[in-house]
């Protein structure tokens, strides 16, 4: 199943962190922050359509995106999260 975001609207899927420290210590489920970095799975129509924002971001491009950013979905068993451009605040190089 595919999903289409609506206008301005991003999908993206979470780039999992680290799960042990500097250090060497594993860290559990429940210790680990939410990532605030992600890959762009999706576009909506209102960005793609747009001169102005078609070029600032784009499928595949890696992200970081505002902490609570979003709606979380849950599809195939995958998560992932859209939200709106405006809630983006950076690609990464």
């Amino acid at each position: 199943m595919n999903i289409k975001p609506l206008g301005d609207r991003v999908l993206i899927k979470a780039i999992e962190a680290e799960e042990t420290t500097k250090s060497g210590i594993v860290l559990p489920g429940s210790a680990k922050e939410k990532p605030q970095m992600a890959e762009v799975v999706a576009v909506g129509a209102g960005i793609l359509n747009d001169d102005k924002k078609k070029d600032e971001i784009k499928k595949g491009d890696k992200v970081i995106f505002a902490k609570y950013a979003g709606n979380e979905i849950k599809l195939d068993g995958k998560e992932f999260t859209i939200l709106k451009l405006n809630e983006i605040l950076a690609v990464v190089e």
